[in-house]
């Protein structure tokens, strides 16, 4: 059943809202989005501590973690190929943004979701299948493409499709599904390790397909966002749809309040101009701090590294 009750807009009025079920079916759906990335995240670690995954692909370092007189783990692994196949997937993810932006603006949130769980898809199996470092990069490239919609689309989709009351705790969705994706990929890793025959990395690498088939499913099952389709100019479909995920018929102030904010975006002539300007530059500065201690999360594909340099043998 639908929860009833009134969410504020950014003026303080308060427009008339339920918590209906397609709306907390959405958010999970698309939540799982971070569910991947943490994967991703996770999943490289301990695959590259792996001594299988090593032999493979990375010969000279297995070899130097064999060696007794090297104790230094900087020497071990100071490899450009291991490097490349850690940084590609954040290089890719960077670029990808760039195309991610100007699909989301000009197409929707749904179809970035997609295209998000589609490069997930794909970098998956060419990881899990991979035969070479070749075919290895272009898994990892693809995955961080597929990082780059996801993250630019996401969590505007939370953020556009959640009664303003309940926005944040839906919004957060995505943050926490991140922090879940690593632990999963941490407990992954520890079972595959013990897998004799040497392929479970392979494990690793191929159950990163379970959120990404979640996400393409959810991509194609979500309503698009009213407030895109508005700024695509849809606005009948925007209202429909706005009745839908508000689960009432008087969405009149709402609808009036999306048409008026994005008649208002449209006007900003120069958005990264503006962005920098004095008035603007606490929130700038926040938002750059935010990121930057979020980044430090990626310190986790050093952590199995760290664990066998103080002379643990297990992966993360």
């Amino acid at each position: 059943m639908a929860g009833g009750g009134f969410s504020a807009g950014p003026d303080g009025r308060e427009f008339e809202a339920k918590i209906t079920p397609i709306v907390i079916i959405s958010c999970i759906m698309a939540a799982t989005g971070g569910l991947m990335f943490g994967y991703d995240v996770g999943v490289s670690g301990g695959v590259t501590s792996m001594a299988p995954f090593l032999k493979k692909f990375f010969p000279v370092v297995y070899r130097r973690t064999l060696e007794q007189g090297i104790k230094s783990n900087y020497c071990k692994y100071d490899n450009q190929g291991l490097q490349l196949f850690t940084s590609s997937l954040y290089l890719a993810g960077l670029t990808a943004t760039f195309a991610a932006s100007y699909t989301t603006r000009k197409f929707g949130r749904r179809p970035s979701m997609l295209i998000a769980g589609i490069f997930f898809i794909g970098g998956t199996i060419l990881n899990a299948a991979a035969q070479d470092l070749a075919m290895l990069i272009i898994g990892r490239i693809s995955l961080g493409c597929g990082v780059g919609f996801a993250n630019q689309a996401v969590p505007l989709f939370l953020s556009e499709i959640a009664p303003t009351r309940i926005r944040g705790g839906l919004n957060i969705l995505f943050q926490l599904n991140i922090t879940i994706g690593i632990l999963f990929a941490s407990l992954v890793n520890y079972g595959t390790n013990k897998i004799t025959g040497g392929w479970g990395w392979r494990v690793s690498l191929g159950l990163a397909g379970l959120p990404a088939g979640l996400l393409t499913l959810g991509a194609l099952l979500v309503v698009e966002t009213p407030n895109s389709l508005v700024e695509r100019g849809l606005l009948d479909q925007g209202k429909s749809v706005l009745k839908r995920i508000r689960g009432t018929e008087n969405v009149e102030p709402e609808f009036l309040d999306l048409v008026e904010a994005s008649r208002i975006a449209k006007e900003v002539k120069h958005p990264f101009r503006n962005l920098i300007k004095r008035r603007n530059r606490p929130q700038l500065i926040i938002a750059v701090a935010l990121q930057l201690l979020e980044g430090c999360r990626d310190g986790l594909d050093l952590f199995s590294r760290a664990c066998q340099a103080m002379g643990t043998r297990s992966t993360n």
